[in-house]
C-alpha cells in the first residue's frame, strides 16, 4: 500500500499545493497566530522562523508509540522553534531557544531519503507547522528520488484548517496534541487565547482527511489520526472535557495516547500549580473516565 502522496496525487498536483502553501508565507498565516510577517525576508513572526527550515536533529526514533516505531524506528525530523509558547515545554532548548541548523530544501529531502534507507517505517515531522511549505517542497524532490513511506504530522494541535486542507492526501498520519480544553489555561500556559476553539476544528479536519488510526497486520501504522493528551497536575489540561470531545465529536474508535510523563521543565517553576509531577491517582482517574465514555484504543496497557 503506497502512501497517499504517491497513490492519490500527481507531481503536478503536489507542486500546486507547494505553491499555495508558499503564498501563505508572504504575509504569514500558516498557523492560527496569523502574524502577517513576510517570512521570505524576515524571522520576526511568532515562530521566530524565516524562509529556510531549521532542523535540530533527525534519526530513527524508538521512543514513539509502538505502531510508529515497529522494528526499525520512526524516522523523526525535529524542527526548531514552535508556534506555541508552552511554559512547561520539555524541548525548550529546541522550541524556545532555537537550537538547530538552517538547511536547504535539498538537504531536507536528503534527510527523508536517509531515514527511509535506514529502514524507518515512516517520516515523522516533529513540530512541522511553521515549515509546512518547505516540507512539501522537499517531499517533491524526495518522491522523485524514491521516497515511498508514510508521512507523520506530529504537532501541538494549534493548526490552521486552511493549511491542513492543503495537506490533504499528502499526510498519511496526523499525530496532534490536545493540550487543553480551556482557552483561559491555554493563554496562560501556552500563549494561545483561542487554543480550544482552534484545536477542535483542526482535529475534525484531520479526521476527515485520514479517518481512524489504521494499523497493519504486522503492527505498523499506515494511516489515520493518533491523538496525544498529556495529563497535567491539578487538571490544568481539562482532560475529561478533551476526552468527551474525542468520543462524541470525533470517534470512539480514536487512538488516544493518554500520557503520564509530565515533569516540570522550562518555566514551570514560576507556576506553583505546574511545579510538580502528576499524582498516580490523577492519571488513573483520566484513564478510567476514558473507558467509561467508550474510548478504548491507545491506553490498553493500563489496568
Amino acid at each position: 500500500m503506497l502512501p497517499s502522496y504517491i497513490s492519490e496525487l500527481s507531481l503536478e498536483e503536489l507542486k500546486e499545493r507547494k505553491d499555495k502553501l508558499y503564498e501563505l508565507l508572504e504575509a504569514c498565516r500558516l498557523c492560527p497566530n496569523e502574524c502577517g510577517v513576510d517570512r521570505r525576508i524576515s524571522n520576526d513572526g511568532n515562530c521566530r522562523s524565516g524562509y529556510l527550515p531549521v532542523v535540530s536533529s533527525y534519526f530513527p526514533h524508538f521512543g514513539e508509540e509502538p505502531p510508529l516505531v515497529g522494528r526499525f524506528g520512526s524516522g523523526t525530523i525535529f524542527f526548531t522553534n514552535c508556534n506555541l509558547d508552552c511554559k512547561f515545554c520539555q524541548n525548550y532548548d529546541i522550541s524556545h531557544f532555537g537550537i538547530g541548523k538552517e538547511v536547504t530544501i535539498e538537504e531536507l529531502a536528503s534527510m527523508m531519503l536517509y531515514l527511509q534507507n535506514r529502514g524507518c517505517h515512516n517520516i515523522n515531522f516533529v513540530t512541522p507547522t511553521h515549515f509546512t511549505p518547505q516540507i512539501v517542497d522537499a517531499l517533491i524532490i524526495a518522491r522523485e528520488r524514491g521516497l515511498e513511506i508514510p508521512l507523520v504530522y506530529n504537532c501541538g494541535g494549534y493548526e490552521s484548517v486552511e493549511t491542513l486542507k492543503l495537506l490533504d492526501k499528502i499526510i498519511d498520519i496526523y499525530m496532534p496534541d490536545i493540550k487543553y480544553s480551556s482557552n483561559e489555561n491555554a493563554l496562560k500556559y501556552s500563549g494561545a487565547s483561542d487554543y480550544w476553539d482552534v484545536v477542535k476544528k483542526a482535529i475534525k479536519e484531520m479526521h476527515r482527511q485520514v479517518g481512524d488510526f489504521v494499523i497493519s497486520s504486522s503492527g505498523i501504522a499506515k494511516r489515520g489520526l493518533l491523538i496525544r493528551h498529556l495529563v497535567l497536575p491539578n487538571d490544568i489540561s481539562g482532560s475529561k472535557k478533551v476526552l468527551e470531545f474525542i468520543a462524541n465529536e470525533i470517534s470512539k474508535n480514536s487512538y488516544v495516547n493518554i500520557m503520564d510523563q509530565y515533569r516540570p521543565a522550562y518555566l514551570a517553576n514560576k507556576f506553583p500549580e505546574l511545579n510538580r509531577s502528576i499524582y498516580e491517582r490523577e492519571f488513573y482517574e483520566v484513564i478510567s473516565f476514558a473507558r467509561q465514555i467508550g474510548l478504548y484504543r491507545g491506553f490498553e496497557e493500563y489496568a
